[in-house]
């Protein structure tokens, strides 16, 4: 039996364990490329922080660290009220994971990493051309949380993705698209299905799909 980690504990850590520790507790999340410019510089960076917030009117939330150093995404977010979240594909993962380097604020992550970025007629911020599921998102809401983090909840203004993986009810097959998603601060992970169940009601045995 293992003894338990306490507070106390954790606050003692070396603070590079510790942040490793504490990120690898939420298990795997999405690795999504968020897209956005200045109106000269188009940058790109990977993030693992989005969550759903509501399906109507459609919202998406993400976490940026504290803006205490220079975070050009964070700024032009702030500046322009316009974003994109575009999935990462398991053929790219290292192009991703590299958008995390710190480039200067004038130099694209785009170039940078050999991916594309890609405007839609409507939209003013970059999508990632290579990405299979592409967002466009307009701010709808930010705060700053208890620890400085901040959290932008962003309303999707268009979606770019094949019909091809939309299910009739609307279910998107994102382990056909090849979505990754991360553990931790650096590991990349491929999904594999277990099941897909029928809408649960009481007293009802449970019909997979």
């Amino acid at each position: 039996m293992t003894s338990p980690l306490f507070k106390t504990d954790i606050d003692s850590m070396e603070q590079r364990y510790r942040a490793n520790l504490i990120n690898s507790l939420s298990g795997f999340k999405p690795a999504v490329l968020l897209g956005t410019s200045d109106g000269t510089t188009h940058n790109v960076a990977i993030i693992s922080s989005v969550v759903h917030i509501g399906a109507n009117p459609p919202l998406l939330g993400m976490i940026m660290r504290p803006h205490t150093v220079q975070r050009d995404s964070l700024g032009n977010i702030k500046k322009s009220g316009f974003y994109t979240l575009n999935h990462v594909s398991t053929d790219w993962i290292d192009k991703a994971h590299q958008t995390s380097a710190r480039y200067a604020p004038d130099e694209s992550e785009f170039d940078a990493v050999g991916l594309t970025p890609f405007f839609s007629e409507t939209f003013s911020a970059p999508f990632v051309k290579e990405s299979e599921v592409k967002i466009g998102l307009k701010v709808a809401q930010h705060f700053t949380l208890i620890n400085d983090t901040e959290m932008i909840i962003g309303e999707i203004q268009e979606l770019h993705i094949s019909e091809d993986y939309i299910a009739s009810d609307g279910f998107v097959d994102i382990e056909g698209l090849k979505s990754a998603c991360i553990s931790g601060l650096d590991s990349y992970h491929a999904t594999s299905r277990l099941a897909q169940f029928a809408y649960a009601k009481p007293g009802i045995a449970l019909k997979t799909k």
